[in-house]
């Protein structure tokens, strides 16, 4: 892959910052989850109150004739006990067939870069357990698996009976 470029994504990024999504919850084999829409995205990701950030990373010779090959969806957050920010990294993906050649690595420095920038305590991400390419690449970085923490989630119902006031 030549030519890899990594940079914030805007609000004319959103189709494609869509499709990534399609093919992150297709390798996940979650398709059927997806129920972001254009609008959505726009609103969450470059409205008034944006909830997260994205980074693309594009391949090719300049932006208008680049493919946008990967990208990293991530938000702020905050560790009590270390009393500093964080980042967490909601997403990574690069699709099949640029694979390879860096472009994860790229996405992840660039994000290792902005928590540095912003006086981060630390970067978080979760994995799927039967994901091995990517638990391997991330044990490579040096990122540890937090094997004594269970995630939980509360969605849907349950989460609207509990919100009710």
């Amino acid at each position: 892959m030549p030519d890899i470029q990594i940079a914030r994504a805007t609000a004319a990024d959103v189709p494609v910052i869509l499709e990534l999504i399609r093919g992150l919850a297709e390798y996940e084999k979650l398709s059927h989850l997806v129920a972001a829409t254009e609008d959505q995205l726009r609103n969450t990701l470059f409205g008034p109150h944006p909830a997260a950030e994205v980074l693309l990373a594009r391949s090719g010779a300049n932006r208008e004739q680049s493919e946008c090959v990967g990208f990293a969806l991530f938000f702020s957050n905050y560790s009590t006990f270390l009393a500093k920010p964080g980042i967490y990294l909601e997403d990574l993906f690069v699709k099949p067939h640029a694979r390879g050649h860096g472009i994860g690595l790229a996405l992840l420095k660039e994000l290792a870069g902005i928590a540095v920038e912003r006086g981060c305590g630390r970067v978080e991400w979760s994995v799927l357990d039967w994901n091995e390419p990517s638990i391997g690449f991330y044990k490579k970085l040096g990122a540890v698996p937090l094997d004594e923490w269970t995630i939980f989630r509360l969605t849907g119902e349950a989460l609207e009976t509990l919100g009710r006031r």
